[in-house]
């Protein structure tokens, strides 16, 4: 009732829309003998006026009239076609970050030209997306002469391009592309280690064609970046032969805990939080039993052999700390996990961490390789990136909900050129599918034999080829069309309006090219003056297949127009009425109607029994239809209750991935900050003196007397940076151990001077190079460890709504937990990793083993950069800064892995060549 009201006293939505956007026209069209008047070489040089008097602080809505008019001649010179009025309103509402609703066959390419131009004018780029190579292709080259004639520039984005050709695509004012190119080359730049790799600008403004299609159909499908982790599968099986060889460290018989110091055996184990630590003599046995065995060749502790602690860490959790029959079973030869506490099996989990891998070694069984994701995001939040979107279709107004909900864009219906013609009638519903498919069939044939053009469209493959084979047996020659081949669609597509074509297509097909009545005089020409023809060739190739044409046309005309015959409503109305609108382009004539049955999947959830019964009552037993406008009403009901339902899925999926997406975006920008930043090791000071604040105020806890305060300082240095800086005075002024603040102070700038003597001795840019990329390895594995982490839990939340909980609110809790967990992880291993890396001259490095009083290994690292070493672990030494370089390993990168080059190939196929 109050939208009546409204609509009685102010107009109808797409009156009020109207009404606002006329004056803008009415401005444009008063410049139109300006631009009519200007020569070529004024349109580049009014381009570059645009862009000085946007630089000076005028808005584009202020040069949008101007602007309008001169790509309308632009197109007229260099096109031979002049925008439509409705044309130009349909730029306007693109470039106010709207979505145009513009019928079939009105001309959307042309009319996004006027929204691309005038946001490319800032000199951000603006992303043209379409859905497929194809048409980014052919919009780019279409549109060309256009934008060449304004002097701006115009690229495309191809599946098989490389970087190079990429980023001079990405560089151009204006650039098409596909929605999956766009959001992949966003996550191949942000996998990047240097800036110059990257070939994204911005995410300054974007149209998007079919944009119901991309922002409501694919939305559902994340963008994923995947490959295999590293096969080391070898390693494990390897290690786990070992693992009877070390031995437990021996406990007090009386405390049945580990003694303090010295303590004999090679591990101690902490079985409530299933922990595992080596002692430092069981470090030098891993070492001898790993070069005992050939399993490496020089120490544990350089190189990529430091990984082998990691292995043996989880081998030994498998053996010792996760039992069989208890924390897991073995079952059709896979390692299956129990869930502690309902003792159910929990199908398709795995250990993290490499631990099932262990597990699976333990047990004999094939060790299985690791898939790991590297980087993912939905078409929705990459979209929402862009400062400003907008998109164009033929059918967005019954998802306007969910566009304003999701996206908060305004859908806005633009009138078409000339008045629809086509008549849109009632659906025909059979009992069966066997008696609609005949009926089907002797339609098709009847018009056929009229001369009436057709165009069937069907919900699947599997649909259209059944209905090829009923037309084959009948004698009726058609094309059939799917979504195989883009540049043979659109033939296909362009050839369905000739006299007596019959076209069977899916519903994804026919989009991006105009189904003209008697055939696409512009193809057939193409195709007789052939692809070698010069232009002289085509154009006059060209004329006499346009006079054949224009009697084609008028004849079909007056044969009733294209036919549109669908053989199922689809569970959206709006992918009906893409299809519908394949007929009656610029006010020619046509024809629709649906054919259904009963067998159909949205008449099986709408229909009740009743309804099959009554037409069987009615003597509907045999092959005659029913149909009547009330049918048609009960239907588009059950489609919209459909998808309301689909809907709230999307939504709902949103709702979880909009957690990720948060965290995604703080991941980049620290991504982005760390590879720009020459003094890295700020961030580290900044690691470091927060990690020994918080050792110092737990070691005061402790009480007021110096030795349990030094005792506990010892332990908690040891287990937060694994060095222990001396307590003594040293030659440095004494400690306070009276004041907390001061003693933080001090313990932190001995760390500081130890960094700054590492720093001087290595070179600044050197030593800065060596902490990037430590940072960047770390954050690309963390991340990609998260992503896995993240997806396990989105499993294992939808369990606790049975426990009264909501898993949505339970997910975005665990997750940021998670993901501070991670931050913390970063800053603290790349702290642990500046203090205990060694600058050694390129003579000094040689095999060294593993003293007594260095940490745990389990959190070192070791770089390699020009011809110094950069070590984790060994004794702390200071070289001499004359003539010291600086040398890190380089990490080792498996073979199927991207390259690190950026190159965004595999790394055997690039560097490792």
């Amino acid at each position: 009732m109050l939208e009546k009201a409204i609509t009685t006293l102010f107009g109808s939505k797409y009156e009020r829309d109207l009404k606002e956007l006329l004056p803008l026209l009415h401005k444009i069209n008063e410049f139109e003998s300006t631009t009519a008047a200007m020569p070529a070489e004024a349109f580049p040089a009014k381009t570059q006026e645009f862009r000085n008097r946007y630089q000076e602080g005028e808005s584009l809505d202020a040069m949008l009239p101007e602007a309008f008019a001169m790509v309308r001649e632009a197109a007229r010179r260099t096109l031979g076609e002049r925008h439509y009025d409705v044309q130009l309103l349909g730029g306007i509402v693109l470039h106010q970050g709207k979505i145009m609703e513009m019928k079939t066959g009105e001309g959307k390419t042309l009319s996004s030209v006027t929204a691309a131009y005038l946001n490319a004018i800032p000199g951000e780029g603006v992303h043209v997306v379409t859905v497929n190579d194809y048409l980014a292709e052919r919009d780019a080259q279409w549109m060309k002469p256009v934008y060449s004639f304004l002097g701006v520039t115009v690229g495309s984005i191809l599946s098989d391009m490389d970087n190079e050709a990429r980023k001079e695509s990405y560089n151009c004012d204006i650039t098409y592309g596909t929605n999956n190119e766009f959001g992949f080359d966003y996550l191949r730049d942000n996998m990047r280690w240097s800036m110059e790799g990257r070939v994204q600008r911005s995410h300054h403004y974007c149209i998007i064609d079919e944009i119901d299609s991309i922002l409501i159909d694919e939305a559902r499908t994340p963008l994923i970046i995947s490959g295999q982790a590293e096969d080391d599968t070898k390693k494990f099986r390897e290690v786990n032969r070992l693992i009877p060889m070390l031995t437990e460290c021996a406990k007090d018989p009386e405390t049945g805990t580990y003694p303090e110091e010295n303590p004999v055996g090679d591990y101690q184990l902490d079985e409530k939080s299933k922990k595992v630590t080596f002692t430092d003599e069981g470090m030098n046995h891993i070492e001898e039993l790993l070069l005992k065995n050939g399993i490496i060749s020089d120490s544990l502790f350089i190189d990529d052999n430091f990984e082998y602690i990691h292995y043996f860490t989880q081998a030994v959790k498998a053996h010792k700390l996760f039992h069989i029959d208890v924390d897991y079973v073995v079952k059709e030869k896979q390692v299956q996990i129990v869930d502690e506490f309902t003792g159910r099996i929990l199908h398709g989990r795995r250990y993290s961490d490499g631990l099932h891998q262990a597990i699976e070694a333990k047990e004999g069984i094939q060790v299985a390789k690791r898939n790991k994701t590297l980087a993912t995001i939905t078409f929705q939040n990459f979209f929402r990136m862009y400062d400003k979107i907008s998109g164009m279709t033929g059918t967005a107004d019954t998802e306007a909900r969910e566009f304003a909900k999701i996206y908060n864009l305004e859908v806005v219906v633009i009138p078409t050129n000339r008045p629809l013609a086509r008549i849109d009638e009632n659906d025909v519903i059979f009992l069966n599918e066997k008696f609609k498919y005949q009926a089907i069939c002797d339609e098709i044939a009847q018009l056929q034999k009229k001369g009436q053009p057709v165009l069937v469209g069907t919900v699947s493959i599997e649909k259209s080829e059944l209905l090829s084979t009923m037309l084959t047996a009948k004698g009726v020659r058609h094309e059939v069309l799917n979504a195989k081949n883009h540049a043979r669609e659109a033939l296909i597509i362009a050839e369905a309006g000739a006299k007596g074509a019959v076209t069977i297509a899916t519903n994804m097909a026919g989009r991006g090219t105009d189904i003209k009545l008697g055939g696409n005089p512009e193809f057939r020409a193409r195709a007789k003056a052939g692809t070698e023809a010069s232009e002289e060739e085509f154009a006059s190739t060209y004329k006499k297949e346009y006079a054949k044409w224009k009697e084609n046309y008028e004849e079909v005309k007056s044969l009733g127009g294209l036919y549109i015959l669908g053989t199922e409503r689809h569970e959206s109305r709006r992918i009906d009425n893409q299809l519908r609108g394949r007929s009656g382009r610029q006010g020619d004539p046509g024809t629709s109607r649906f054919f259904l049955s009963l067998d159909d999947n949205l008449m099986r959830l709408f229909a009740r029994d009743n309804m099959r019964n009554l037409m069987a009552k009615a003597g509907m037993d045999g092959g005659d239809p029913l149909y009547h406008p009330w049918i048609n009403k009960a239907i588009e009901r059950a489609q919209s209750r459909v998808e309301e339902r689909n809907f709230e899925i999307r939504k709902h999926l949103l709702e979880y991935d909009d957690v990720l997406n948060e965290q995604r975006k703080f991941i980049y920008d620290q991504r982005d900050e760390i590879l720009s930043d020459t003094d890295l090791k700020q961030r580290v000071f900044s690691a470091v003196s927060e990690m020994v604040d918080e050792a110092v105020d737990q070691a005061f806890k402790t009480g007021d007397r110096q030795e349990t305060i030094a005792a506990k300082l010892e332990e908690k240095l040891k287990e937060f940076l694994l060095f222990i800086p001396s307590l003594d005075s040293d030659g440095e002024a004494p400690l306070d151990w009276k004041n907390q603040e001061n003693f933080s102070r001090q313990i932190f700038d001995r760390y500081r001077k130890d960094m700054e003597q590492k720093i001087e001795a290595a070179g600044e840019r050197p030593f800065n190079d060596f902490i990037k990329y430590q940072y960047l390895r770390q954050i690309d594995i963390k991340w990609q460890e998260h992503l896995d982490q993240l997806e396990e839990l989105r499993e294992a939340v939808y369990l606790r709504a049975y426990g009264q909980k909501n898993p949505l609110l339970e997910y975005k809790l665990e997750g940021f937990d998670i993901f501070d967990k991670l931050i913390y992880d970063i800053r603290t291993n790349i702290a642990k990793m500046v203090i205990n890396v060694q600058i050694q001259e390129p003579e000094a490095a040689k095999r060294r083993r593993m003293p007594v009083g260095a940490g745990t290994a389990s959190h070192k690292a070791m770089g390699q950069f020009g011809g110094a070493e950069v070590q984790g672990g060994g004794e702390r030494k200071e070289s001499s800064p004359q003539g010291a370089q600086v040398k890190r390993s380089t990490p080792k990168v498996g073979r199927n892995d991207p390259c690190p080059c950026g190159s965004g190939k595999k790394y055997k196929h690039c560097c490792g060549r």
